[in-house]
């Protein structure tokens, strides 16, 4: 079998959340068989770069995105305003390293997290509010062609990346 889909750890119900809780799992009987098979390749970007469980929460700061915080221009900060962002970086690249071994062109990264967000990130000012944009590790992996889906959109995923291996 080829892997066809990478997806965040916590998805699947591992622990690696920053509070050290069990992700929610999305995992439907088609993921199953797909994780059974060996189809999906699994990642946590926050752990493979380093950072603990658990970890204080982070986001990006405000007025930055994660195209800034690749180019240089913008930064990851902890709740504590410890600069997290080079754990984001090595993540992102991790991620990538992983996708490029398997020529993976689709994944399902968390929404709303510094790293996988795929539509929304927390603001930068830890009050839970919410601005449109991607996390690290889902804009480097956009800037490389890789098709990403939050995990809202599973099905949808799985169809995109079973009709590439057509």
């Amino acid at each position: 079998m080829t892997v066809k889909l990478l997806m965040s750890a916590c998805l699947i119900g591992q622990c690696c959340r920053y509070d050290a809780q069990n992700g929610k799992s999305i995992v439907t009987p088609k993921l199953h068989k797909m994780l059974n098979n060996g189809e999906v390749a699994v990642i946590c970007p926050e752990l493979a770069g380093g950072l603990g469980v658990p970890r204080d929460p982070c986001e990006i700061a405000p007025g930055g995105n994660a195209a800034g915080v690749l180019d240089g221009a913008a930064r990851v900060l902890s709740i504590k305003s410890e600069d997290k962002t080079e754990g984001f970086i090595k993540g992102a690249r991790a991620t990538l390293e992983l996708i490029q071994k398997f020529s993976i062109k689709t994944a399902v990264l968390k929404d709303r997290s510094p790293s996988c967000g795929v539509h929304s990130v927390h603001n930068g000012s830890f009050d839970g509010g919410l601005v449109d944009g991607r996390g690290v590790t889902a804009e480097l992996l956009q800037r490389n062609g890789v098709r990403v889906f939050s995990e809202d959109e599973l099905e949808s995923a799985i169809q995109y990346a079973e009709d590439l291996a057509l």
